[in-house]
């Protein structure tokens, strides 16, 4: 079984692998550093202008800002979802290179097993006609 997953870890394109981890980790970061941000405070608003102003200036002036902080929030959300999937398309396109790469070596290996049989197949009847002698 041990040998299994060594044929595995060695079939991996690590070069392929490490040169695109940077970028795959840089997506991360600029996700994470997305995502983690914290939402931002409503707008309060204690001038003593507003004081004065009638109560439907001041519903307006609270649902403009209300609007105001849904739109800032909407446009961060959509600039989370690209780099979310920038990150998504660069892990997907490295897991087709190694599941190439697999697929490459079980080919590899199948030959070589047919390869190891026909080997085994002459050298038993070698040994079978040198005995015959």
């Amino acid at each position: 079984m041990a040998i299994g997953w060594l044929t595995v870890l060695q079939s991996v394109p690590w070069t392929e692998v490490v040169s695109n981890a940077p970028k795959v980790a840089a997506g991360a970061r600029k996700l994470w550093a997305a995502v983690g941000r914290k939402p931002h405070a409503g707008a309060q608003v204690a001038d003593a202008t507003e004081a004065a102003l009638s109560p439907e200036a001041r519903a307006i002036t609270t649902l403009t800002a209300h609007v105001s902080e849904l739109e800032t929030a909407t446009k961060e959300l959509q600039e989370q979802m690209l780099a979310s999937s920038e990150l998504i398309k660069a892990l997907a396109e490295q897991n087709t290179q190694l599941i190439l790469r697999i697929e490459t070596q079980r080919r590899r290996m199948a030959w070589l097993a047919g390869a190891l049989v026909l080997v085994g197949m002459a050298a038993l009847a070698s040994l079978v006609l040198l005995l015959a002698r």
